[in-house]
């Protein structure tokens, strides 16, 4: 940034990275939603580093490897899609592969209703509901992708 000799501290036109590169614009519609599903995703994949041993628990025993590697695994692809989501360059394809992540992720959704059917009502209630709940969370995602 350069002081002008007017005194003016902003910085010129010239100086100003493209409105591409910014994290996102609150005047577009998909700035709007592409923000609240970027801090989903960052959120969720921070959480597979706070609380690994709660995602090992949905990993289908039929996968290779560790469940423990799987949860650091999506947990670092939840991170860098919801980075890409955020960041309006990448936004399109940050869109798909979110939606794409929610898709491969319902089967763990499901293993969880599974294992948790001998819990008490409002836990089944709940792992269930996160089943469906894939359905909005894919059309969301194909829908900032699209308007990105």
């Amino acid at each position: 940034m350069t002081l002008l000799l007017s005194g003016n501290l902003a910085p010129s036109a010239s100086e100003r990275p493209p409105r591409r590169y910014l994290v996102s614009s609150s005047r577009s519609s998909a700035g709007r939603a592409a923000r609240p599903l970027a801090a989903l995703l960052l959120l969720a994949g921070a959480a597979h580093f706070a609380r690994p041993r709660t995602f090992d628990a949905l990993v289908p025993r039929s996968l290779p490897g560790g469940p423990r590697t799987w949860t650091y695994a999506s947990g670092v692809a939840e991170l860098a899609i919801g980075t890409a989501v955020a960041v309006p360059r990448t936004r399109r394809i940050g869109g798909l592969a979110a939606a794409g992540l929610f898709v491969a992720v319902l089967p763990g959704n499901v293993k969880m209703a599974v294992d948790w059917r001998r819990r008490p009502t409002p836990y089944r209630q709940g792992a269930w509901a996160r089943v469906p709940l894939q359905i909005p969370l894919v059309w969301w995602a194909l829908r900032v992708g699209r308007k990105a």
